[in-house]
């Protein structure tokens, strides 16, 4: 008897500073994403998010992959990948066409038209253009349009978010893709990713920056009436906590990291001493130091935050507030401290509606990942048909425009 063929599977590569996190997932029998692999390697090879050593990330992709591959029973030979750095930045830009058609009515190549026009902009020869976000249609003047196509008019405009990179650092991610036998379908920011895996219908309509905290950087992107708005990536990350923690305390870095991990906290300590355990040897910290040294490159980050935040128009005012993911997000009063300092609602990210696996993984380390994961699902045509919460039909279902221009 011939055995039934496995289901299509999708998997999203973290390719992060301090490593590389594989995702593998499918839709099960209720139509919802479940996942059935997953892994982390250590990555050397990156500096503040960009490639610095084209064989260790290789090595450790590979290695990571083979991992996942393990544990899915699945061959692995097309993801969806982060493109992660401070190279990474958005600009907004418009674009203007008439409608061609003789009855006036706007059909979806004059919306393709339009975002196309909005995409031409003077931009220097080592960038390029990662993404396309188009955050609303005019027109004949009628603003706030989501979805022109159907409408009848002369004059067709679109405001439009533009995601742009160093095509040096893109080629280097490329080429340690290449050495490690991944071909990549897509790719996108760590910020939107992790969005997508954390954030509710609800929270992208009012209006929500998803901040996540990386090890060398930090990605943060304002979704608000179900579009991206603002795209960052700030040089800063957990790195930065770990090395300030080393100078502060006069202590290693390996020892700084066990300090971060098991002690780093955001509210004032109760103990007078932190001891960590590192090579056979007990370490003891005064716990007030670590505070306010980890307190110190908190604050600072939540200013750069901030400063984006304010650039556009949204500090103080994104009723959503701030939703934290990443590594750093772990650390204690984290949700507490973003809102005092930011002024707006703050919570830790969880991942929504993925099944199997997913509930044994970090869902602060893992929210990239799994939302590369659930986009390739995507954006490879696979919709979660028949799911029982609405809110992930309707987070998934927004994606889709995102999307459109998307680079491969």
């Amino acid at each position: 008897m011939a055995q039934n063929s496995p289901s299509p599977h999708y998997t999203g590569i973290d390719v992060g500073t301090s490593a590389v996190r594989v995702v593998v997932g499918t839709v099960n029998a209720d139509g919802a994403p479940e996942v059935i692999g997953h892994s982390a390697v250590a990555n050397g090879g990156m500096r503040r998010g960009v490639v610095s050593h084209v064989e260790e990330v290789a090595a450790a992709i590979a290695q990571a992959v083979h991992n996942a591959e393990r544990l899915s029973g699945r061959k692995i030979t097309h993801a969806t990948i982060n493109v992660n750095g401070a190279h990474v930045n958005g600009v907004d830009s418009t674009g203007v066409i008439a409608i061609s058609a003789t009855n006036r009515e706007v059909s979806d190549q004059d919306r393709l038209r339009v975002e196309e026009a909005a995409a031409v902009m003077q931009m220097p020869a080592n960038r390029e253009i990662i993404q396309v976000f188009p955050k609303a249609y005019r027109l004949d003047g009628q603003d706030n349009i989501k979805d022109p196509v159907g409408m009848q008019g002369v004059r067709l405009e679109v405001d439009t978010h533009i995601v742009t990179a160093s095509t040096p650092n893109v080629r280097l991610l490329e080429q340690a893709l290449e050495r490690s036998s991944v071909t990549y379908r897509h790719s996108t920011v760590s910020g939107l990713a992790a969005a997508e895996a954390v954030l509710t219908r609800q929270q992208r309509e009012a209006g929500t920056a998803l901040v996540d905290i990386g090890a060398g950087t930090t990605n943060i992107v304002v979704i608000e009436d179900g579009e991206v708005q603002h795209v960052a990536v700030l040089p800063v990350g957990g790195i930065h906590v770990t090395n300030d923690l080393a100078i502060g305390l006069k202590t290693e870095l390996d020892i700084a990291e066990a300090v971060k991990v098991q002690h780093a906290s955001l509210k004032p300590s109760t103990r007078a001493a932190a001891t960590v355990k590192h090579q056979k040897k007990q370490h003891t910290f005064p716990a007030d130091d670590i505070h306010m040294i980890v307190e110190a490159r908190i604050e600072e980050l939540l200013e750069l935050v901030e400063a984006q935040l304010s650039s556009i128009g949204k500090a103080k005012k994104l009723p959503g507030g701030v939703v934290i993911t990443g590594g750093s997000a772990q650390i204690t009063g984290m949700a507490e401290f973003a809102k005092m300092r930011l002024d707006l609602p703050a919570k830790v990210g969880m991942v929504l509606d993925v099944g199997g696996l997913a509930d044994q993984m970090n869902p602060t380390t893992y929210a990239s990942p799994i939302g590369l994961m659930l986009l390739d699902m995507l954006l490879e045509g696979q919709h979660a048909q028949g799911h029982p919460n609405d809110d992930y039909k309707g987070v998934v279902g927004n994606m889709t425009a995102l999307f459109r221009k998307l680079k491969k």
